[in-house]
């Protein structure tokens, strides 16, 4: 398998990587890290997740950190998605997690989809506007500009607040790492 830089991830490579949980939350917990962090912390988070426990069980952290160095973080370092240094056990992200992200279910911080979050806005946004025209809104007078503006507002807000909570993406792109 070749791991240059042309190497491009396929679908059904990035599906398979997907399919366990344990990756996929190294890969959530990692894009929020701006430097490499080592297995045991990393293995901890994945550790209390699984549990639910704070702190985790000793036994359940082993079989994280056992599972992690010998399967899954070599997996994904194969693929070149994560740069892991087994000798200082050190886990960070590279550019090739952003075709994986894609991918990946995008959540708010409350739990929904961005897209849910954002289609929402958008019906709620629609609704007060045909409210305001049919006078059902208690405003005096006409104000669907006013309206507007406001819903425009918050899905500005919302964007930068999404783009900044995701900005390993784009500053890694930024570096192209």
């Amino acid at each position: 398998m070749a791991t240059g830089s042309r190497y491009q991830l396929e679908e059904e490579q990035i599906h398979d990587i997907l399919s366990n949980e344990r990756r996929k939350r190294t890969l959530e917990l990692l894009k929020n890290e701006t430097e490499a962090i080592d297995l045991r912390t990393l293995s901890d988070w994945i550790a209390e997740a699984e549990s639910g426990e704070s702190p985790p069980p000793k036994r359940v952290r082993q079989s994280v950190y056992n599972s992690l160095h010998q399967t899954h973080l070599p997996k994904l370092d194969r693929h070149g998605i994560i740069e892991y240094d087994r000798d200082r056990k050190t886990v960070s992200l590279q550019s090739k997690a952003r075709r994986v992200d894609l991918y990946m279910e995008v959540l708010t911080p409350y739990g929904i989809t961005w897209s849910t979050y954002y289609r929402t806005l958008t019906v709620v946004s629609l609704s007060a506007i045909i409210a305001d025209q049919m006078d059902a809104l208690l405003l005096p007078g006409d104000y669907p500009v006013l309206i507007a503006s406001v819903f425009l507002f918050i899905v500005a807000l919302s964007t930068a607040y999404q783009l900044w909570s995701n900005n390993w993406i784009q500053i890694r792109g930024l570096l192209g790492d």
